[in-house]
């Protein structure tokens, strides 16, 4: 016995291949919203940073009714370092969305994604998106889809899964290119037709996987998952175990019980199996957990996620302007917060470290990493940042092993030589080179993860802005030996006060600067940057001396160069090991470990 009524897939593709777009016009066209709603673009990214940077960093559900069945969508994020998410919500569908740019075709992510789909036995529609783009080349794409399918060892059912032509932006699609499009519905048929419905199981005692979890100010954590087997009612009494806890079982009570509709979160009084639901009434309900009925409480088993391959240290401030804009300074207060941002992101780790005011936290990307700052910087967290460091394993022989990633590229081929020449040095090895099309040149490459750490910025440069460089874990393999260090050097200030224009004009001669006149400034803060690989100090907060004798043309306003603003992501690939990023909910400002000069001259001659 199947649930008809019910399908439940998730939307996987590599990053702006239109994911969330896609789920907007399958919203748009099932009647979710009225015909003169005015409604955001990406409604399903919510998040602020989410919204900003237009890529999806939670997964999301939703849901769509179409001729009576009920669609449960998921929207998973694009980017390696959430795959963590794209892992955990598999566990909830029946079947995928693989989604394809028509003209980037597949890419390091649109593998990860299809490879841990294939891990589950899930069935694939592919979706080939923007076949409205000028340059767009399905056919081509198509036939790229289906080596990717061999290559990751799918068998012959999988290659004759449906293709699906469409443009999210415009809302249409056809099941092939030449067929008329007017709307989502071919889509929408292909999904009712090859998703298979989930099992109907109602007769089994009750078992719910929790996979994601979500917040609330006023009920608390919501426990999200899907019904294995069983019914649920609300005020329901249950027991909570954990396959990864053998010991542990918890007796818990359902207060509220809720499935989803469009946008919302609607509360019902019971759900079935194969459904996707809202739970809450669980204080510290937790992902990975099941809720089960008293009469069989073995646990369902829990995807294993990736471990994380790089780590920084998050500690307390204790620079000279601590605690100017800051509402949470403390180490208490800093522990908390990120001890809790563990509750809902599976792929980060934290540590304590041998001093209190300091926390070892790993992720799976300067990314990963850098978007939970972000959120604590808003969240009004003061605190300083260490630059990243790649996570090393060792074998049973003890030798050391590295994680490596697996590069595409796309660039202007007047660039490619430089590219492949940046990389070599960086201990990059190129696996493929693909045939220009279009004046653009594809090339993939195998490299230590640390051989990327502060190579983005230097990437942008050398290919004029117009580079795209995409990169995924591949495998832990021996380590390659010492990679050349950055070419620029920091400009350091050696006093503290109000940087003048003065002092800028004369540093500026010795490199790019970051710092505008009018700003505060401490000993030990880095200023700027300084082309020829030697540290500087200068000082920028001096004024000129005034006297009663000038010469012509020497009180000219004096020019200043603009300066460089970092994002938080070019400033944690400029960082050196003795360095920090000073974060505050207003500004990031990059300084040394040890401000004093002398005490900074005395730590290096004492280390050599």
């Amino acid at each position: 016995m199947y649930r008809e009524d019910v399908r439940n897939i998730a939307i996987i593709a590599h990053v702006d291949h239109g994911k969330t777009t896609l789920v907007d016009a399958l919203l748009k066209q099932s009647g979710v919203f009225r015909d003169n709603q005015k409604v955001d673009d990406r409604v399903m990214d919510s998040n602020a940073i989410e919204k900003e940077r237009g890529i999806t960093i939670l997964s999301k559900n939703t849901a769509v009714n179409y001729n009576g069945i009920k669609i449960n969508i998921i929207d998973t994020p694009g980017h390696a370092d959430f795959g963590g998410e794209v892992e955990r919500v598999l566990k909830m569908v029946n079947g995928v969305v693989l989604l394809v740019d028509a003209f980037e075709g597949p890419m390091p992510q649109t593998k990860f994604v299809l490879k841990k789909s294939f891990e589950f036995n899930l069935p694939v529609i592919v979706c080939i998106n923007k076949v409205d783009r000028p340059e767009a080349r399905p056919l081509d794409v198509v036939d790229e889809v289906l080596d990717l399918f061999i290559e990751l060892g799918a068998d012959e059912e999988v290659l004759e899964c449906p293709f699906v032509f469409a443009s999210a932006k415009s809302g249409v699609a056809a099941l092939d290119l030449d067929g008329e499009m007017t709307s989502m519905e071919p889509l929408f048929e292909t999904i009712i037709k090859y998703i298979p419905a989930p099992e109907n199981k109602d007769d089994l005692p009750f078992k719910l996987l929790i996979s994601t979890i979500d917040y609330n100010e006023y009920i608390g954590r919501i426990g999200i998952g899907k019904i294995e087997q069983g019914i649920i009612n609300e005020n329901a009494q249950m027991v909570r175990v954990n396959k990864q806890l053998p010991d542990f079982k918890e007796n818990v009570k359902i207060a509220q019980l809720y499935e989803f509709e469009g946008l919302n979160r609607v509360e019902v009084s019971s759900s079935h199996s194969g459904s996707i639901v809202a739970i809450t009434g669980i204080e510290d309900i937790n992902i990975g957990d099941t809720i089960t009925s008293v009469d069989d409480t073995t646990p369902l088993e829990f995807v294993k996620i990736s471990e994380p391959t790089i780590a920084m240290e998050f500690r307390v401030n204790d620079s000279p302007f601590a605690g100017r804009v800051g509402k949470f300074l403390t180490s208490r207060q800093i522990r908390a917060r990120l001890f809790k941002e563990l509750q809902t992101d599976v792929g980060l780790r934290v540590e304590e470290t041998d001093s209190t005011e300091a926390f070892k936290v790993s992720g799976r990307g300067e990314l990963h990493l850098s978007v939970l700052i972000e959120n604590m910087r808003r969240e009004g967290y003061e605190f300083q940042v260490s630059k990243p460091q790649v996570l090393f394993k060792f074998d049973e022989n003890g030798k050391k092993l590295e994680p490596t990633e697996r590069v595409t590229i796309d660039v202007d081929s007047t660039y490619a030589g430089s590219v492949i020449e940046k990389l070599g040095r960086r201990k990059g090895e190129l696996v493929n080179m693909h045939e220009p099309t279009g004046g653009y040149q594809r090339l993939e490459f195998i490299i230590p993860s640390r051989g990327l750490i502060g190579y983005r910025t230097e990437f942008m440069t050398d290919t004029k802005g117009s580079g795209i460089l995409n990169s995924i874990f591949e495998d832990y393999v021996p380590y390659k030996g010492e990679i050349p260090r950055r070419v620029n050097a920091s400009i350091v200030s050696f006093d503290t006060g109000t940087a003048l224009t003065y002092g800028l004009h004369n540093a500026q001669e010795r490199g790019i600067l970051f710092v505008e006149p009018g700003e505060d400034v401490y000993e030990g803060q880095v200023v700027g940057e300084s082309p020829k690989g030697v540290e500087i100090e200068v000082s920028v907060t001096k004024a000129k001396k005034m006297s009663n004798v000038r010469a012509s043309g020497s009180d000219d306003a004096l020019k200043l160069s603009p300066i460089r603003n970092m994002s938080l992501e070019e400033a944690l690939e400029f960082i050196e090991d003795d360095e920090l990023i000073e974060v505050t909910p207003l500004e990031f400002r990059l300084r040394k470990k040890i401000l004093n000069s002398q005490q900074r001259y005395k730590s290096k001659k004492n280390k050599n």
